[in-house]
């Protein structure tokens, strides 16, 4: 690859954070804004919003539908700020209604601007999470990128030196 191929392949390094209710959320978000501030990549906000179980009244359903949608801006919002601190750049948003795992995976297939999927497992003894069990486990073999996996209990100091 040229030399220019090789900066145009670094700018297109997308490191995607899957943005849930975790607290390890955190850890994974400052991994990939640091790996793509020294990589000169971008870093991706994915939100899952799971649709609205069948309400008795459509309008009601609808309505608790945007509500999730809204909250999800506000939250994808808040975190654009803070990758931009680290980064430098904003990061892409993407909003989603389904299932999580699900979801996930449609968007690898469909985005080939994403190289790289950051995840943090949970702490506490809790166990990996539910997604990186499933990404691991059945899942894995539909997997399109490279899975980085960062524990959970990472201080801010030991994620500045791991990238």
């Amino acid at each position: 690859m040229g030399e220019g191929g090789e900066d145009k392949a670094r700018r297109d390094r997308v490191f995607l954070v899957v943005v849930d209710d975790t607290p390890e959320r955190a850890v994974a978000l400052r991994y990939a804004s640091l790996r793509a501030a020294r990589s000169g990549g971008r870093v991706a906000l994915l939100r899952v919003v799971e649709p609205v179980e069948q309400a008795e009244w459509a309008g009601i359903g609808a309505m608790m539908q945007q509500e999730r949608r809204e909250e999800a801006e506000a939250l994808l919002a808040g975190l654009a700020a803070q990758v931009k601190e680290i980064t430098g750049g904003l990061p892409m948003l993407i909003i989603r209604e389904g299932q999580p795992a699900e979801e996930l995976l449609a968007l690898l297939d469909e985005d080939p601007r994403i190289s790289i999927l950051v995840l943090a497992t949970s702490t506490a003894g809790r166990g990996p999470g539910p997604l990186i069990t499933a990404l691991t486990g059945k899942l894995a073999g539909r997997l399109s990128v490279p899975m980085t996996i960062v524990p959970g209990g990472m201080s801010e100091q030991e994620l500045d030196r791991v990238t």
